[in-house]
């Protein structure tokens, strides 16, 4: 939001420097993030004076320069080459001296030198008013009045605008500051904190009055309930044409394009009071102004040319024919005040600000007015900014007021009634701030005291705080005018040591997600709102399970996420556009769902991996990830937690082309594997992807029984290798079995490190080379057992698999 100083000026009379003020608008809360210059003319004409031309001959050595004498008014006159044709002697003109910097349309500038032309000297130059920027034309030098005295210079006699514009950080809460008004009310409450006691003067609208009633429009609200306040009047003969200049210079300080003086009046009362308004051309309207919602369907064309599918809960203005504007949003491209407009007629509103914000976001369309409308605005100024911008027409426009001030109010928005405690507001500032000076504070806010006691204060809140509703609303308006800098802390540091379980979700996360760092994996977090079209590319996922938005920001953004896959997809699919194709991620989050027996949360922890596993290098050769890679990134994490006695199954999730489940009994704790080409399409990949999704809930249940640990053993383990010719179809599963079933007790560990396939083999033969490693915790080995169990192995592999030895 942009603050204009001299504007807020005149709401409040201030000598402060722009740089004190902004500290102070800040600590109340509005953070003014910068202060930019503005001048209505670029430059501020500085070196441009007023130069009394005083002989003007013809050029020797050119036919269309003129070679003149200007007295500028340092002494002596100086000589000036102008081309000009209408430059004459004894005319005031302005002249840009030499070192002067003019600027042109495009912003370009260029720098006034003394030079020669065709042979004669020239000190300065004669300008047009397009050279200065105060106009369009270059037909010829500016003429200027003839009383004017050299010398003086130009900023002065056109009274160039020079202003320090405020650019404010605004919270979406403080609807109330979104004026110059309401910035002006802040400020005289941090002043008068500050001891500087100021007065807040607002505009006044007295001479208000009505010229004639030869023009009554009657206006009809059918929706009270979304159109509680709605004012209107007429104004004839008005003459639509540009603003005067301190109109506009008000307009482009803060950033806003002049128009023409009948917008250029909404649109200054809307950021002079905060409420918007809306001038249609009378002659436009056919019968009353109706205030209603129309069928779903209805199509209605706005100012932009669109033509727009209104929805049933679209509040719109209309007459006898149909709609002129969607209220509070946009207004209608039939309707609207054009050059030919002599009449028009005059809307100040207080509309619901749920309705106006469903229309506008339904829409997509964003206007200063929806902005305000939908945050809450003052329903109590509606009638006075109608009347202040009816007199502001008259002054720019002409026109006579030609009907009374229609106010259809039904039901009177109250106030909020709220009770400040006393020792609340100390507890919750951590001082005890003087009653008087909290009295003071809460008066400067313009909330009403109505009853003090020992306790505490009974207070009428202004409507137009929509804000401040609760006690602790109240204890945090104190706080920020009194100061959050004048709030003492005490010195001594008090701490209480808390006993939290081990177990606790957010360390497990920060236990996982530190291992997973540590293996190369960046953690992303993508957002829970996602394309509900993504639950087709899944038969596991279910359109009628989506839980949707009711008033979506976007298509993309219309439905909770039933699974963490897509998001990620995205994720690999923006890197992988961007030459960053290597890519290792893991994420918390949670899926969402809408079930017969209610809405649930899930919450997951997923991992992707894609591309190389290793970064290029001259001294390595890159090698793709793999499947097996990615298992042993998911089995680290389950046994980072311990968990064992785990089963393995083939996934049952559609979107792996190959997948596996780890689980406990019939829960799976995690469901890994290589994602369907078909679904990496959709997303533009090309690359191979694994995806991880643990399901976190069931993690924290397996981890939650008791620690078992057992002793390391005290005596040495012994390695016996055996090398098997088998059958292909023969599977190293098969081969694990029955070697546990033979040895449960002092075999403690089977390895696979070898397998050929090939030459000097019979054939249908493959060979398994296994390591076994065998101890007990009790003794010593000696060889003859260790010979007794490995000829037991031996004898079961070539009885139950038809092995023998290599």
């Amino acid at each position: 939001m942009k603050i204009s100083y001299n504007w807020l000026k005149q709401f409040i009379k201030i000598d402060w420097d722009s740089e004190e003020t902004s500290a102070l608008l800040t600590d109340l809360g509005l953070e003014v993030e910068v202060v930019e210059k503005y001048q209505s003319v670029k430059g501020g004409l500085e070196g441009i004076v007023v130069g009394h031309v005083l002989t003007c001959v013809p050029h020797p050595d050119a036919d269309r320069l003129k070679l003149t004498t200007v007295d500028i008014g340092t002494g002596a006159p100086i000589q000036i080459v102008c081309g000009a044709a209408n430059v004459d002697s004894g005319q005031k003109v302005p002249v840009a001296t030499i070192g002067t910097v003019l600027y042109d349309k495009e912003g370009g500038s260029f720098t006034i030198k003394k030079g020669k032309i065709r042979g004669q000297e020239s000190h300065g130059m004669i300008c047009a008013e397009d050279e200065l920027g105060l106009g369009e034309s270059h037909d010829g030098i500016m003429i200027l009045d003839a009383a004017l005295v050299p010398g003086t210079k130009a900023s002065e006699v056109f009274k160039i605008e020079n202003d320090e514009v405020f650019e404010i950080g605004l919270t979406p809460n403080r609807a109330d500051a979104m004026s110059h008004l309401g910035t002006a009310r802040d400020l005289r409450a941090g002043l008068l904190q500050s001891g500087v006691n100021v007065e807040l003067i607002t505009p006044s609208v007295s001479n208000f009055r009505v010229d004639m009633r030869t023009l009554k429009i009657d206006t009809v609200i059918e929706e009270s309930q979304l159109a509680p306040r709605y004012c209107g009047v007429t104004i004839s003969g008005i003459s639509v044409k540009p603003s005067p200049k301190w109109l506009q210079d008000r307009l482009k300080a803060i950033g806003l394009n002049p128009k023409n003086n009948i917008v250029d009046v909404t649109n200054y009362v809307l950021h002079d009071l905060g409420q918007p308004l809306h001038a249609f051309d009378a002659s436009k309207i056919n019968g009353k102004i109706i205030v209603k919602t129309l069928p779903s369907g209805t199509k209605f064309t706005t100012l932009d040319d669109i033509e727009r599918t209104l929805h049933e809960e679209d509040l719109m203005i209309c007459d006898e024919k149909g709609p002129l504007c969607i209220a509070g949003v946009f207004g209608g491209k039939n309707s609207g005040v054009s050059e030919h407009t002599t009449s028009i007629f005059l809307e100040s509103a207080y509309f619901n600000p749920v309705s106006i914000r469903k229309t506008a976001k339904r829409h997509q369309l964003n206007t200063d007015a929806s902005f305000r409308f939908e945050r809450g605005i003052d329903p109590t100024i509606t009638a006075y900014a109608l009347k202040r911008a009816a007199l502001l027409i008259q002054e720019v426009a002409g026109g006579e007021i030609t009907s009374d001030v229609s106010d259809i109010y039904q039901k009177k928005l109250e106030d909020f009634s709220v009770f400040l405690n006393f020792a609340n507001a100390a507890k919750i500032i951590g001082q005890e701030i003087p009653k008087d000076t909290i009295k003071q504070i809460l008066v400067s806010l313009d909330i009403k005291v109505n009853s003090v006691s020992e306790y505490g204060l009974g207070l009428t809140i202004p409507s137009y705080r929509v804000d401040v509703q609760r006690e602790i609303d109240v204890i945090e308006e104190i706080l920020r005018v009194y100061g959050y800098n004048n709030i003492g802390f005490s010195k001594k540091l008090n701490a209480t040591v808390s006993n939290s379980p081990r177990n606790e979700d957010y360390k497990l996360q920060n236990i996982v997600a530190t291992q997973l760092n540590s293996q190369g994996f960046h953690e992303m977090m993508a957002n829970s709102l996602t394309t509900a079209s993504y639950v087709k590319l899944s038969d596991n996922l279910k359109e009628e399970h989506n839980v949707t938005m009711l008033n979506p920001l976007s298509n993309d953004l219309a439905t909770m996420r039933q699974s963490l896959l897509f998001s990620g997809l995205e994720a690999i699919s923006y890197n992988i556009n961007r030459k960053n194709g290597d890519l290792k991620l893991f994420e918390f989050g949670k899926s969402y769902h809408k079930f017969l027996s209610g809405f649930e949360e899930h919450k997951h922890l997923t991992l992707l991996v894609s591309g190389s596993r290793n970064k290029e290098s001259w001294t390595t050769a890159q090698k793709p990830s793999d499947f097996f890679m990615f298992k042993g990134y998911v089995d680290a994490v389950l046994a980072r937690f311990g968990i064992q006695k785990t089963q393995n199954s083939p996934a049952t999730s559609d979107i792996f082309s190959e997948g596996i489940a780890i689980g406990t009994g019939h829960n799976a704790l995690v469901e890994f594997g290589v994602v369907k080409k078909s679904i990496l399409k959709h997303f533009g990949i090309k690359q191979e992807v694994f995806y991880a999704d643990f399901n976190w809930d069931l993690i924290i249940k397996a981890i939650a029984g008791k620690i078992k640990f057992t002793d390391i053993p005290k005596y040495p383990e012994v390695r016996r290798d055996l090398a098997l010719l088998i059958d292909q179809n023969v599977t190293y599963d098969s081969i694990y079995t029955i070697a546990r079933q033979t040895e449960k007790s002092l075999l403690k560990g089977i390895n696979l490190f070898d397998v050929y396939e090939g030459e000097n083999l019979p054939e249908g033969k493959k060979s398994y080379a296994l390591s076994f490693t065998i101890q007990d915790s009790s003794k010593t080995l000696t060889d003859a057992q260790i010979d007794k169990i490995m000829s037991k192995l031996q004898k079961n592999f070539e009885t139950e698999l038809g092995a023998s030895l290599r």
